[in-house]
C-alpha cells in the first residue's frame, strides 16, 4: 500500500493502483453492487479530458509540459489501458463526483509517472491540473452524451442496420408465398408471407430514423457550465475550444450547450433518447414474438417459417429444438423497458442546479445501447438469414381458412358472405363448395372471386 492524499486527509491506496484517496474512500463507502463503468464511459471520460488540457493548455491555465502528458494518459485511457482502475460503483454519489475524480486520479498519477515520477508523487495534481477548467457537475452529464453518442454509431446503428436489410431480402424472397392473415390471433383474409416481413422491415428502418433524430440532441454537450452552469473557474473559450478538440479527436459533431442551466439540471434529452430505445425495443420484441408463433410447432401449430436450429431445447425431450434468439432477444426488450424506467425516474430527479442519479442513469442507458446492438446482430446473424419459408404449410393452411369468403362481399354482400363463412366453419367444408352449393355467383365469377393472390393486393 502507498499513502495518497486529498483534501479529507490521508488513505492507503493498492500501491499498483494509479487512482488515488478519492477514489479509494468512493470504494469503501459504496460496496453497493458489482456494476461498474465500462468501455464506452471511460473512454468519453478520456476524450473529455485529454481535450481540456490541450485546450487549458492553449489558455495558459496548466503547464504545456504537464498537459501534454495528460493529454497522452488521456489518449492511453481512450484505448482502454486504464479501465481496470475505474473501480468505483454505479451506485454513488449521484453527481458522479467518484468517477470523475477516478478518471482525474488515474490521469494525475498515470501523467506523473510520464513525466519520470512515482504513483503517489503529486507532481500532477488531480483537482488544479486534470481537472482544471472543469467540475464534475458538467463533465459527467457531458460523458453521459458522448458515451451514448459513440455507442449508438458504432455499435446500434449499425446493428440494426443489418437487420433491417436482412429483413427486407426476406421480404423480397417469400413475396409469392400466400398465407393466412391473422387478426386477434385468429384467422384472417390472406396475406403475402412477404409483406409481413416488409412489414417488420420498415419498423426497424423507422427506428433508425428515431434513433438519428433524438442522438441529435446528444451531440450538445453540457460541458463550461462548471459547477452549477455559470461557468464559475472556467475560462472564456474554454468549452468551444474543447468541445471543438472533442469533435477533431472522435469525429462527432459536438457543440456546446445553449442553456447550461438546462444541460446540468434536467436530463430531457436523455429521457427523450431513452424513449426511443424502448420504441426501438418494443418494436424488436413484436418482430421476436412473431417469429416464435410462425415457426411454432413444428406439427402442431402455425408452422409457416422454419427458423435455424442452434441448440437443444430441453433436457427431458429428445430431439425438442426452441426459437432461442427470438425468446433472448424478448428479454433484452424487458431489460430495456425497465432501463427507460430507471432513466425516466432519474431524470425527474433534477433538483435546482443538478441532477443527482447521473451515474445510473448512464449505465442504464449504455446498457440499453448495446444490448439492443446485441441483439439485433444475432437476431440477423443466427435468425434472419436462415429463415426458410413453408410454403406447402402455409398454402394448407390458407385452404382451411372460411375468412377468405370476405372477398365475396362486393358481390353478394356482408349477410350472405357471413352465412357461408358460418357454414364452412361448422361443417368442415371450404368456402367455394359451400358458395357453389349456395349458388351465389356463377361459377367462372365466384373462382375469379376467390383467387387468392389479388386479395394480398387491395381493390376489388
Amino acid at each position: 500500500m502507498r499513502i495518497e492524499r486529498d483534501s479529507m486527509g490521508e488513505v492507503a491506496v493498492p500501491d499498483d493502483a494509479y487512482y488515488g484517496a478519492s477514489t479509494q474512500r468512493a470504494v469503501e463507502n459504496f460496496p453497493i453492487s458489482d456494476l461498474r463503468f465500462g468501455r464506452r464511459f471511460v473512454w468519453a471520460l478520456g476524450l473529455i479530458k485529454a481535450s481540456a488540457a490541450e485546450m487549458n493548455a492553449s489558455l495558459g491555465v496548466v503547464d504545456a509540459e504537464v498537459a501534454e502528458a495528460i493529454v497522452t494518459a488521456g489518449e492511453e485511457m481512450m484505448a482502454g489501458k486504464f479501465d481496470d482502475q475505474f473501480v468505483v460503483d454505479v451506485f454513488q454519489t449521484g453527481s458522479g463526483t467518484s468517477t470523475n475524480m477516478n478518471a482525474n486520479e488515474v490521469l494525475a498519477n498515470r501523467a506523473a509517472e510520464i513525466l519520470g515520477d512515482d504513483l503517489g508523487s503529486e507532481l500532477v495534481h488531480p483537482n488544479d491540473q486534470v481537472n482544471a477548467s472543469q467540475s464534475s457537475n458538467d463533465v459527467i452529464p457531458t460523458a453521459m452524451h458522448v458515451a451514448a453518442v459513440a455507442s449508438i454509431e458504432e455499435d446500434l446503428l449499425p446493428a440494426l442496420r443489418d437487420l433491417q436489410e436482412g429483413l427486407a431480402a426476406k421480404a423480397e424472397e417469400f413475396d409469392d408465398v400466400l398465407k393466412s392473415g391473422r387478426t386477434h390471433l385468429q384467422d384472417a383474409t390472406p396475406i403475402r408471407l412477404g409483406q409481413e416481413f416488409s412489414g417488420y422491415a420498415a419498423q426497424i428502418a423507422k427506428g433508425i430514423g428515431r434513433i438519428a433524430a433524438a442522438e441529435a440532441e446528444l451531440l450538445e454537450l453540457a460541458l463550461g457550465g462548471t459547477a452549477v452552469g455559470t461557468g464559475i473557474n472556467a475560462p472564456e473559450g474554454f468549452a468551444a475550444g474543447t468541445i471543438e478538440i472533442m469533435t477533431r479527436r472522435s469525429g462527432y459533431e459536438f457543440r456546446e450547450a445553449g442553456n447550461h442551466f438546462e444541460a446540468q439540471a434536467a436530463k430531457d434529452a436523455y429521457v427523450n433518447a431513452s424513449g426511443v430505445l424502448k420504441t426501438v425495443a418494443t418494436s424488436l420484441f413484436k418482430i421476436a414474438n412473431d417469429l416464435r408463433w410462425l415457426s411454432s410447432g413444428p406439427r402442431n401449430a402455425i408452422g409457416e417459417i422454419t427458423l435455424p436450429s442452434l441448440q437443444p431445447g430441453s433436457s427431458i425431450m429428445p430431439g425438442k429444438v426452441n426459437p432461442v434468439i427470438p425468446e433472448a432477444v424478448m428479454m433484452i426488450a424487458a431489460r430495456v423497458f425497465g432501463n427507460d424506467a430507471t432513466i425516466t425516474w432519474g431524470a425527474a430527479n433534477g433538483n435546482f442546479e443538478l441532477n443527482v442519479m447521473m451515474p445510473v442513469m448512464a449505465h442504464a442507458m449504455l446498457e440499453s445501447i448495446q444490448i439492443l446492438a446485441n441483439g439485433s446482430r444475432v437476431l440477423q446473424e443466427k435468425t434472419v438469414d436462415g429463415i426458410v419459408a413453408n410454403e406447402e404449410r402455409a398454402a394448407f393452411l390458407l385452404d382451411q381458412n372460411a375468412i377468405i369468403a370476405t372477398a365475396l362481399v362486393p358481390h353478394i354482400g356482408y349477410d350472405k358472405a357471413a352465412e357461408i363463412t358460418k357454414r364452412a366453419f361448422q361443417e368442415g367444408r371450404g368456402v367455394r363448395e359451400i358458395a357453389l352449393e349456395m349458388e351465389v355467383l356463377p361459377p367462372d365469377e365466384l373462382d375469379a372471386a376467390l383467387d387468392v393472390r389479388p386479395m394480398t393486393e387491395g381493390g376489388i
